[in-house]
């Protein structure tokens, strides 16, 4: 295998649907009813906070993709800005939201598939020995249409995304017909209230449905034109993901049969809609409908999969780049432009995920790969800000607007996503970044670089440990000990101290590795 380069073939097109392709994928076939259960009526706010939370997180990540085009650039970026340890702890979050996305999505393949072949599933709607090889042939098939070259992937995504949108827009034409209004002053569970439209935006896969557009970032490196295009897909793949997730949200719960909504409430619909549109239709008597789903429940999440092992490879690749993985995984195959060893090693975790676990259902891992996966974005606008320092020169063909503002905004709004994960997830993630950060500090002594990575690291460990007490003692399933909203002043307040910290200790002579 040659050492190679990627090759830049992705157009603006490309890269708009690549982020469309991959918001279009599970999240429309679940989160509506998961978040209406949390959020009720309000939901809509829910999917409007969201979209404008992965927004500046998307404008952040826009300029530094824009000036950088890096595969993988999530990866990179703090590698260059704050040294190895915090490279490496970043990369390790990366490796466990990529990964675990594209299980994640043929998961949601296999449930769907039940209605057509019930042997793949049980009747708590876990996997068979059946389901478990179906997943796996699935996550193969993803490797092969990967493997061969980044053309042939990004002509079978565009076939794929096309008919993505044609059923979404179907279903959502087809629900409003038997809209009743009333459905939405129905209240959810409770807390609902503002606690319920903040829980969903994780717990529901609000969030989720929105992480799309990093695959413009991920595949940077491989477009044409990274500095103009790389933003505006960006901003498209959010903008048409947001008017699509609205309209689908209201759609489904105006059409739930008021009978239904009367008997159980929307908590109680996940327990008699295990697959959420196609129960509809049939409680509607919608049967070509029912069909039309279920064939798009299959391909939407598979789109969306193939998606994921894909961006899973590059950000292997750019760990093997930053010096944190055998140099196998950071060569390209110079004939296909792939990184071929980085997507063997994405084909095996990606695996491991869907193997015999507690999580064996769509909702089971969601708030953790969401919550993993705003880890990973968490320091870009710290990254931002310390480029803006210490590179003032740096070509940036995108500039954020008001950075001083909106940077450490979305710092803020990303640490709170992570404390609305809640409790649960975060006592399982935390502990293994803050075992990454000190495992790498212990085993890196020999680094000639190894104080200017110690001093470059101290706010991120500072930062997991202050993240993993607040979550804790906080009101998102934690021990209620702050009341609210002084528990989100004082994560908001944590968060802008480690903000400011980490653009005061970043590496004041940044190397950018040029590729």
């Amino acid at each position: 295998m040659a050492k190679g380069e990627l090759k830049k073939r992705l157009s603006l097109v490309d890269l708009s649907l690549l982020g469309i392709g991959s918001m279009i994928g599970s999240g429309w076939l679940y989160a509506a009813l998961n978040s209406s259960g949390y959020a009720g009526g309000n939901t809509g706010w829910a999917w409007t906070l969201g979209a404008i939370i992965v927004l500046l997180i998307g404008l952040v990540s826009a300029e530094l993709s824009a000036a950088i085009p890096r595969a993988g650039g999530f990866v990179r970026y703090p590698n260059y800005s704050h040294g190895n340890i915090v490279g490496f702890v970043i990369g390790v979050s990366s490796l466990l939201a990529y990964t675990s996305t594209a299980g994640v999505e043929v998961e949601a393949v296999r449930q769907y598939a039940l209605y057509w072949w019930p042997a793949l599933g049980h009747s708590d709607g876990n996997p068979t020995t059946l389901g478990f090889a179906v997943q796996i042939g699935l996550l193969v098939i993803f490797f092969l249409l990967n493997y061969w070259s980044v053309s042939v992937f990004g002509r079978v995504n565009t076939i794929i995304t096309t008919f993505k949108f044609i059923v979404p827009l179907i279903t959502i034409v087809t629900l409003l017909l038997y809209f009743n209004s009333a459905n939405l002053q129905v209240p959810p569970a409770p807390p609902g209230g503002a606690h319920g439209v903040f829980t969903s935006l994780t717990g529901a896969g609000i969030v989720f449905a929105y992480l799309g557009f990093r695959q413009a970032v991920d595949f940077a490196s491989e477009a044409k034109n990274p500095q103009r295009n790389v933003p505006i897909a960006i901003c498209i793949a959010i903008a048409v993901s947001f008017v699509i997730y609205l309209a689908l949200q209201y759609a489904f719960m105006g059409a739930v049969p008021s009978d239904v909504l009367s008997a159980h409430g929307w908590a109680g619909l996940k327990a008699i809609f295990q697959s959420p549109y196609a129960d509809l239709a049939r409680s509607l008597g919608l049967m070509w409908l029912i069909n039309l789903i279920l064939v798009d429940a299959v391909i939407s999440p598979a789109g969306t999969g193939n998606i994921y092992l894909a961006s899973a490879a590059r950000v292997l690749f750019a760990l093997a780049r930053n010096g944190h993985l055998w140099k196998s995984a950071g060569e390209v195959d110079e004939k296909s432009g792939v990184p071929r060893g980085a997507l063997w090693l994405a084909l095996i975790l990606s695996i491991a995920w869907t193997l015999p676990s507690e999580f064996q259902v769509w909702g089971g891992l969601i708030g953790a790969v969401t919550s993993a996966t705003v880890f990973t974005y968490m320091p870009g606008p710290v990254t931002l800000a310390a480029f803006r320092t210490h590179l003032p020169a740096l070509h940036r063909p995108f500039r954020l607007p008001m950075a001083a503002i909106l940077s450490p905004f979305s710092f803020v709004a990303s640490t709170l996503l992570i404390y609305w994960s809640g409790w649960p997830v975060n006592e399982i993630l935390i502990p293994i970044f803050i075992v990454a950060w000190v495992g790498y500090a212990l085993l890196s002594r020999k680094s000639p670089t190894y104080k200017q990575d110690i001093a470059c690291s101290w706010w991120l460990l500072a930062y997991y440990i202050a993240m993993l007490i607040l979550s804790k003692i906080g009101t998102f399933d934690g021990l209620n000990l702050l009341s609210t909203p002084l528990d989100m002043i004082i994560v908001t307040v944590v968060a802008l101290i480690c903000y400011y910290w980490g653009a005061k200790t970043s590496i004041a002579k940044p190397i950018i590795v040029e590729e």
